[in-house]
């Protein structure tokens, strides 16, 4: 058996299997979309207002305040903040290296899931035109073994065959679209956290340079 009869074999299955496979990619999306939306929708803290308050209690030089104020929020700039303000006795270097090491591990949590929406939405449609190929295989086949069935034998086959492609772009394009969202989301939360951090590194600089005075 040559490679050519060995695929035809393959294609000869239908692509029902494939249609089964997309169908179970789009549980998985719905539920990673969920997750991700629920995650993302607990961190919306007010960053003016925190930048504000913040850098007026490192005005004053109030170290345990700006800790207390920032250790109950959910955010990834709460989080950064926090964990910069954790080592602030050490100075401001170890700050900056605490608030990097804080980023690092907020990004992995905020981008976690966003590979597989980037992987279906890229590759949806392709798997949704490979079970339409094989659907239009399999459907010249059975033509060619009931030749007295006409272009009717075909064509029901090729409409078949055609609903895996559109099922592969309706799971596509929502998987591209939360894909994209989010993307712009967490770019929104480092740049605030990257905001926040400022704030409390030129604070500690500053109580620094005011001890030295």
């Amino acid at each position: 058996m040559n490679i050519t009869e060995r695929f035809l074999g393959f294609a000869l299955l239908g692509a029902q299997w494939v249609m089964w496979l997309l169908v179970c990619l789009s549980i998985i999306l719905i539920t990673v979309m969920i997750e991700r939306g629920i995650y993302f929708f607990g961190m919306r803290p007010d960053i003016s207002s925190l930048v504000t308050e913040l850098g007026r209690l490192l005005r004053v030089k109030d170290i345990a305040g700006a800790r207390k104020l920032v250790e109950g929020l959910k955010g990834v700039a709460p989080a950064v903040a926090a964990s910069m303000l954790e080592v602030a006795d050490q100075g401001p270097a170890a700050a900056e290296e605490a608030a990097m090491g804080a980023v690092t591990r907020e990004r992995i949590r905020l981008e976690r899931n966003l590979v597989f929406l980037g992987t279906v939405g890229n590759n949806a449609p392709f798997i949704g035109l490979f079970g339409t190929v094989i659907g239009i295989i399999r459907s010249f086949h059975d033509l060619s073994l009931n030749t007295q069935g006409g272009a009717g034998t075909v064509m029901a086959g090729i409409s078949e065959a055609l609903v895996a492609t559109a099922i592969g772009l309706l799971v596509a394009i929502p998987a591209v679209v939360a894909f994209n969202v989010l993307q712009r989301r967490i770019k929104t939360l480092l740049a605030d956290a990257d905001v926040l951090g400022r704030v409390v590194l030129a604070g500690l600089k500053g109580h620094v340079a005011g001890g030295k005075e």
